[in-house]
């Protein structure tokens, strides 16, 4: 069970690292509020690690901080809601925002998340809101809403391609980028995708 991998940054994208770990790389799916504090290629980093194992499937997902992997684990808890979800979730909203919408009974935010329809966001309620107590996610609320200032000529088809694989339809998705290019967001991964995941939940 792999628990942590501390080594260089390879590649990065929005939904995916892969960290070179004594001369191995590693391919980690990331959530958005890990990959908005992460350094470019050739950094040095370390990821809290969640290793899934199934029959035919051995994924592993990453982590900027214990408590944001400790969200995850009790996300994935909750019947309907898989390690994908799970991720997806920590990348539409901060993980303090997602504890706030559960301890609060705000289930129009948690379902503002594709794939998260109203049964899934009730069963959260249920059976999370007096198990959350515990999560002090200050260090991934950072992450969160931390972002890079170099210019990325391709950001915005990097953009689009995240949110994409978020589960944002196509068309939605690049209306709402092209909203945060228009209101004079930096042209940056991090900041497009920050704002247009705004627009995209109606804030």
């Amino acid at each position: 069970m792999i628990a942590a991998l501390t080594g260089k940054l390879i590649e990065k994208d929005a939904n995916s690292v892969v960290i070179d770990a004594g001369g191995v790389g590693y391919e980690v799916t990331i959530p958005l509020s890990t990959f908005y504090i992460l350094g470019e290629p050739g950094a040095d980093v370390s990821l809290r690690i969640y290793t899934y194992v199934r029959e035919d499937t051995l994924q592993l997902f990453g982590f900027s901080s214990a408590a944001e992997r400790a969200l995850f684990l009790k996300l994935i808890a909750v019947s309907g809601i898989g390690p994908r979800l799970a991720v997806a979730m920590l990348s539409g909203m901060s993980p303090d925002e997602i504890v706030s919408a559960i301890r609060t009974d705000d289930l129009a935010t948690l379902t503002s998340i594709p794939g998260v329809g109203r049964k899934t966001a009730e069963r959260m309620v249920i059976e999370l809101r007096d198990k959350i107590s515990d999560i002090v996610p200050a260090e991934a609320a950072k992450a969160a809403t931390a972002s890079g200032s170099d210019a990325d000529p391709d950001a915005f088809e990097d953009a689009l391609s995240a949110l994409i694989n978020l589960g944002y339809k196509p068309k939605a998705a690049e209306r709402e980028l092209r909203k945060a290019v228009h209101e004079g967001t930096e042209m940056s991964v991090q900041k497009l995708l920050k704002r247009s995941l705004q627009l995209l939940a109606g804030n």
